[in-house]
């Protein structure tokens, strides 16, 4: 009996062994979890941490390589996305999809260039469809909420390409890209459904205009989408903060309303005010111009006070960046205010203006604040960069090379080439291989078709072409452009034009 009770109590005691043990490990497990989500630990500033990181990227619409106080412009004030840059990392050499909006935003979406991309140009009209992969598609299958709010352009109400048929948990905003030019439109769209806005408006004027039945402007101005977008923002963000998001914040400054300045004989560049710059002795288009991308710079402001206020800042990555380049509508002139940052060019041209863009990354914690990157990178590289910082895989058929190595600070591979393609004023094709840069013009035009070669390093601003002192280079990179180039029947590049 005695024997007996020792046993038992032997028994006992293991027990009891096993039970400490086993809290002791859970213990310093969690603590080790706790700390590496804190970012205490090693591990915590490690990108790929427990709790998978926030991602939102905010897109402007038109806004020059040279529009911000951190890219070289001098009169324009931007001190939200300066200090972003200050306290992250600016890229000199990030390329846009395209230089016109809907092109340009189906290759940041879906990861693939110009040559291969289901839209390659705003017309004619094409949308996404079941067939298509897009970065809320990726995220949402590893358990990310998914939002965009602000433009879209990539399918019309009704159409297979709508947000919420393309990986968009919610989505609320413009969904045709013409009638996003109209900053107090009538309506937006909440998943799927019309939500009316205190605006009254009238419809374009112009007689086989490509905006008729599409474009307006509002004769009363009383709610400012812009604003509707943040406050929208700063909600999602809110109500998801403890699960992992991805917001796709797609504002339309500063684009014109070029409706507006059809009907009124006045400039599109829609603002409620012109702020501090009321009593600049400046066209008012321009001051239009400044106060919009001020305004987009406060309400980022406003974003990233609500990410510190719930304790996120530091398990979420901001990347910001632009469509296209600069533009000259609605009255504005994008050279008053250098808006390419003395780039050859603008929106519409794949000289540099049009399609190099600024990009900053923000990270704290997980990307070294103040550095500065002349890694050459495009739209397209958008997808596999976030697919890793989020533990997914990117689709195989990607055109991108992930950037998280750059920004990490870590070796970083590099792309044999970029490339891309325009439907419009003639037709065009361009390529980049390291500081080469070949342009196709006027492909549609038999007898004025030339070819265009420029060294980025010793000629940034495309004013000396070389093509005739570089031969080979010029075949080389020709080759190319035919490599890169899909046929499709949408966006044929062997049609023939007056």
């Amino acid at each position: 009996m005695i024997k007996n009770r020792q046993q038992s109590l032997l028994v006992k005691a293991l027990l009891h062994w096993q039970i400490i043990t086993l809290l002791l490990f859970t213990t310093v497990d969690l603590s080790a979890r706790v700390a590496a989500e804190l970012g205490e630990s090693k591990e915590g500033k490690k990108h790929l941490q427990k709790v998978k990181p926030n991602v939102i990227y905010i897109l402007a619409d038109d806004l020059g390589y040279g529009d911000l106080g951190c890219y070289g412009q001098q009169e324009i004030r931007t001190p939200t996305l300066d200090r972003m840059a200050a306290e992250g990392i600016r890229f000199t050499r990030h390329y846009s999809g395209s230089p016109v909006c809907a092109p340009s935003r189906c290759c940041l979406m879906t990861g693939l260039n110009t040559g291969r991309a289901k839209i390659r140009g705003n017309s004619p009209k094409v949308e996404l469809d079941e067939n298509d992969t897009t970065i809320a598609t990726l995220l949402k299958s590893v358990g990310y909420k998914t939002a965009l709010i602000g433009k879209w352009g990539l399918g019309d109400e009704g159409s297979k390409g709508v947000p919420s048929k393309q990986g968009f948990d919610y989505y609320f905003g413009y969904l045709n890209q013409v009638r996003a030019h109209n900053f107090y439109p009538d309506f937006l769209i909440r998943n799927d459904v019309r939500v009316p806005i205190e605006n009254q408006v009238v419809p374009a004027i112009k007689d086989n205009d490509y905006s008729q039945g599409l474009g307006s402007a509002s004769t009363n101005k009383k709610v400012y989408s812009q604003e509707l977008f943040t406050k929208d923002a700063l909600e999602f963000v809110e109500n998801n903060s403890e699960a992992p998001f991805f917001l796709y914040l797609a504002y339309t400054l500063p684009h014109a309303n070029n409706e507006f300045w059809a009907a009124y004989d006045e400039h599109g560049m829609e603002v409620p005010d012109y702020g501090i710059y009321a009593t600049k002795n400046w066209p008012n288009a321009q001051k239009g111009l400044a106060a919009m991308i001020t305004y987009l710079d406060t309400e980022i402001g406003k974003l990233r006070a609500k990410l510190e206020e719930l304790g996120i800042e530091k398990n979420t990555i901001i990347i910001f960046s632009s469509d296209n380049g600069p533009h000259s509508e609605g009255n504005n002139d994008s050279k008053f205010f250098n808006s390419s940052g003395g780039l050859r060019g603008q929106k519409r041209d794949l000289y540099e203006g049009g399609i190099r863009v600024p990009m900053i990354a923000y990270w704290p914690g997980t990307i070294k604040p103040g550095k500065v990157s002349n890694h050459i990178s495009a739209f397209w590289d958008v997808m596999p960069t976030i697919a890793e910082i989020t533990g997914v895989k990117a689709p195989n058929k990607t055109d991108g090379v992930s950037f998280l190595p750059e920004l990490l600070g870590k070796k970083q591979n590099k792309h044999d080439n970029l490339y891309w393609e325009f439907n419009e004023q003639g037709g065009k094709q361009a390529a980049i291989q390291g500081n080469w840069k070949l342009v196709k013009l006027d492909l549609f035009r038999p007898g004025r078709t030339r070819i265009e070669l420029y060294d980025l390093e010793k000629d940034p601003t495309e004013q000396n072409n070389v093509a005739e002192q570089y031969p080979d280079i010029v075949e080389r990179m020709k080759a190319v452009l035919v490599m890169e180039h899909v046929d499709d029947i949408m966006f044929p590049l062997d049609k023939v034009e007056n």
